[in-house]
């Protein structure tokens, strides 16, 4: 059985409108896309070669009528799911969506870490390794926590998903505090400036040419937030939102000199080689 507690394991979009993001993401990430209905609820995968990376759904109106806006979320596997919701709430965690079961008998919940810095958990088939793929291109390569305080959230995380502490890195916006699973250096935390109203997970989608999805996010109606810019290990960060306003990342290589090499001064630190 493949060892899964602890990894980021699925992503999701919920949305005000599948239909552009399909176009949106496709044009971006390169993503595919296939169909995952089942009755009564519609649900679309993005895929990579083949290969499934999360899910779209559509924003409920009585959401939105709530003030809930589009936004990604991640899934981290876990071994038993109702040990681990009874642990975040001792933690001084939020439950969301109490674990219950899914057609093909996983199990998902949806939580919150006590920052209210939002995630799921997810146990069952869906739970897969993810090792051998954080470097390829489409997928997620890298996962950022902008917490209120990382120092005061970091032991919840340690203690639900047994992370432990990696590379540490200071700049004059603070400290950055990667962290690990089974010796694989997966994310970073660290304080979120006063600009970021809430505590958030930020996903980085990997891309072949980072100066040729930062321009498709101009021309697909998206807005650029930050970069690009050079992150340690050689890597080039964008920090962007869709058209319905979700924020995410995207991180790669430049195909060329076409912009000028910026001297690193991003809120962000990433180590991108393992």
């Amino acid at each position: 059985m493949v060892k899964c507690h602890g990894r980021f394991v699925w992503y999701e979009l919920m949305t005000s409108d599948t239909e552009a993001a399909k176009t949106f993401y496709s044009a971006v990430v390169g993503w595919d896309t296939k169909e995952a209905s089942i009755p009564g609820f519609a649900y679309t995968q993005f895929t990579s070669g083949g290969a499934s990376i999360g899910g779209l759904v559509g924003l409920p109106e009585e959401a939105r009528k709530m003030g809930v806006r589009p936004s990604w979320i991640g899934y981290v596997g876990v071994t038993d799911i109702d040990a681990a919701a009874n642990r975040v709430r001792q933690r001084g965690g939020g439950i969301h969506v109490p674990p219950r079961d899914l057609p093909n008998t996983s199990r998902f919940a949806v939580v919150a870490d006590p920052q209210r810095a939002m995630l799921a958990l997810l146990s069952g088939p869906l739970s897969g390794d993810s090792r051998g793929e954080q470097d390829a291109l489409g997928h997620v390569g890298w996962h950022e926590l902008l917490a209120a305080d990382w120092e005061k959230v970091w032991d919840f995380y340690g203690d639900l998903f047994g992370w432990q502490k990696a590379r540490v890195d200071n700049s004059a916006m603070g400290t950055y505090q990667s962290f690990s699973v089974d010796g694989r250096t997966i994310g970073g935390m660290f304080t979120k400036p006063p600009t970021a109203p809430v505590p958030y997970w930020l996903y980085y989608f990997n891309t072949g040419d980072i100066d040729a999805a930062t321009k498709q996010v101009r021309v697909g109606g998206g807005q650029i937030l930050n970069g690009p810019i050079q992150v340690p290990g050689g890597n080039w960060v964008t920090q962007c939102t869709d058209p319905q306003g979700s924020i995410f990342a995207l991180m790669g290589k430049r195909s060329g000199n076409r912009l000028a090499k910026r001297e690193y001064n991003t809120i962000t630190v990433l180590k991108t080689t393992q």
